[in-house]
């Protein structure tokens, strides 16, 4: 078997990610779970809230992020919404600057859109008694627009200060959607994106989803909201300090956001430069979907479990 992480396409990993019935086989691989732990904090709340207090300790910021795309009925929506009201609490004991980040497909969106609003607005309540800050996270385009809608509603009710959204600049629909949510003054994660999507839909080509980034990333730090641009890529992050440069905006008028386990090298040289990093703290037993998605950002990590694999 090759090891060449160019003969498994990145399309064919997403669409791997979204087969939950490899996933107690897949976690059940040594191999598997030993890559994962990369990128993954834990499977328990409290190994995540471990891994925040290091991260703290190193200057940096977090958003918790409990990993279930595999809910299914009511009572399991409720308990992602218990979950989050623990996790809140949580921050609120150890004291680490930490928000969190929510799908909505926790909430019921697959089924029951009106659910999914309901258990997201009363994890919302939650943060803002707390005073504290909920990410609307967001998932394939199907998704999108009903995604952008709720936001809009949590917006609309509990204030800028608690309940932001995700935009991802592999879409093409991202630059116009980002305009719309600053005049509404609406917080905005840009990444650019990690669901297998149609060429109608999304830009096919990397230069031009970089552009697209680069495009919403200057609407962005434009507007006078507190963002948060999400990457690795270097010249996206040059990019972002030339036009923060060149509009004369101070360190702290946005915030650089990172995944765990991702560049730390990156991320502490923000930090020594003065500039607010926050880091994506995913935790969970159903981390298969996620880990999938992160091996097809990069195929370095696939060739190795590959290798891993076939040593047994």
């Amino acid at each position: 078997m090759s090891t060449d992480a160019t003969h498994l396409p990145r399309s064919a990993l997403l669409f791997l990610a979204r087969r939950p019935g490899l996933e107690d086989a897949a976690m059940r691989l040594r191999p598997f779970r030993r890559l994962a732990s990369r990128f993954i904090a834990g499977e328990t709340l409290e190994e995540a809230v471990d891994a925040v207090k290091a991260l703290s300790a190193r200057g940096l910021m977090a958003s918790f992020d409990h990993l279930n795309e595999a809910v299914q009925t009511p009572e399991e929506t409720r308990e992602e919404v218990r979950q989050y009201q623990r996790l809140l609490a949580r921050i609120d004991a150890v004291g680490v600057r930490a928000n969190v980040s929510l799908k909505l497909t926790q909430c019921g969106l697959l089924f029951d859109e009106a659910l999914a609003l309901e258990n997201a607005r009363t994890v919302v309540a939650e943060a803002a008694a707390r005073d504290s800050f909920v990410r609307i996270d967001m998932e394939d385009s199907s998704m999108t627009q009903v995604t952008l809608d709720i936001v809009r509603r949590l917006r609309a009710e509990f204030g800028e200060p608690h309940v932001g959204a995700v935009l991802q600049s592999a879409l093409r629909r991202t630059e116009q959607d980002a305009k719309e949510l600053c005049a509404q003054r609406i917080r905005i994660r840009l990444c650019k994106g990690a669901y297998l999507e149609k060429p109608d839909v999304a830009f096919p080509d990397k230069q031009d989803v970089d552009a697209s980034f680069v495009r919403t990333m200057r609407v962005l730090l434009d507007s006078g909201v507190y963002h948060g641009i999400a990457t690795h890529d270097e010249r996206m992050i040059e990019a972002t300090l030339d036009h923060a440069a060149k509009r004369g905006l101070p360190r702290g008028a946005f915030e650089f956001q990172m995944l765990y386990g991702i560049r730390r090298d990156l991320q502490e040289r923000l930090v020594r430069e003065g500039h607010p990093v926050r880091i994506y703290v995913p935790y969970g037993r159903h981390w298969y979907p996620y880990f999938m998605r992160r091996l097809a950002e990069r195929p370095a990590n696939l060739a190795f479990l590959l290798r891993n694999l076939v040593r047994g």
